[in-house]
């Protein structure tokens, strides 16, 4: 009885062996990254200065150069995807991109869609930008006025929620820069990094950020689920930029005055 056990356990073992050979090997992202020679990121291009286009329609700011560093990590070339709020993590999901650095606020519900990177590359809050005649001091200003929005952002449901807003939202910034100009809506709610960039160009001088800022939280750049070595470079990654300064470093290159929250990552980690 023992042989003819021991003789089906060994059976066992062999078929296990033959048909976990038989299995597909699981591909590597990184070694897919490098044989195809260009790293694929997803990224704003309508979001001055994280990621817009310049006069000759290329994708610049401040999140292209960081998927720049993760290109030149690898010793490959860097291709950009314009992404909007609506269908980022979607284009990660699907393949389109390898990685998404694209202001995405890091939510629960959202690491349950994409793997989230830790520690956070940046962090911003809720604001308004409006004409400065509307004099608005408080959110509650807001009540039963249109607002405009941009589609998928987490913030117009609360800011129609808790402040009875009415949100018109568009697909991306240019819309939305146009509507407010043309009076179709009395501000536009978007992140204060954004506004704080947008209002020091001469167009907008007739415009404020007047309310206080609020839900200050960070930003995450993904990866798609189950792609662990890719997960582990970009966390080595995102604690270099921290430790090296190289987020206050591209701050300051793009006009933006260094954030609370870059100064406190560069100050843990140096």
């Amino acid at each position: 009885m023992f042989k003819i056990l021991s003789e089906k356990i060994a059976a066992a073992v062999v078929l296990g062996a033959f048909a976990f050979a038989a299995l597909p090997a699981q591909a590597d992202v990184i070694d897919d990254i490098k044989s195809r020679g260009v790293l694929i990121v997803g990224v704003k291009a309508d979001y001055k200065p994280y990621g817009f286009r310049d006069t000759s329609g290329a994708i610049i700011g401040i999140e292209p150069e960081l998927a720049k560093d993760v290109a030149d990590k690898l010793g490959v070339e860097i291709e950009y995807v314009p992404v909007v709020s609506s269908n980022r993590m979607q284009f990660l999901q699907q393949g389109k991109v390898d990685l998404m650095i694209a202001t995405m606020t890091d939510k629960p519900d959202r690491r349950k869609v994409v793997s989230i990177i830790e520690p956070n590359y940046y962090s911003s809050g809720t604001n308004i930008m409006a004409p400065k005649k509307f004099a608005f001091k408080e959110w509650e200003d807001l009540r039963d006025k249109p607002v405009c929005g941009i589609q998928g952002a987490f913030y117009n449901k609360k800011t129609g929620r808790d402040f009875g807003a009415k949100i018109v939202a568009f697909k991306g910034t240019a819309e939305v820069y146009a509507a407010l100009k043309a009076g179709n809506c009395v501000a536009f709610v978007y992140d204060d990094s954004s506004h704080v960039a947008t209002l020091q160009l001469p167009e907008w001088a007739d415009y404020e950020m007047p309310l206080p800022t609020i839900d200050d939280a960070p930003w995450g750049l993904a990866v798609k689920n189950g792609e662990p070595s890719f997960h582990k470079l970009m966390e080595k990654m995102v604690v270099d930029w921290h430790k090296t300064g190289r987020i206050l470093e591209l701050e300051t290159k793009w006009g933006v005055t260094n954030t609370p929250f870059a100064i406190d990552m560069n100050k843990k980690y140096k």
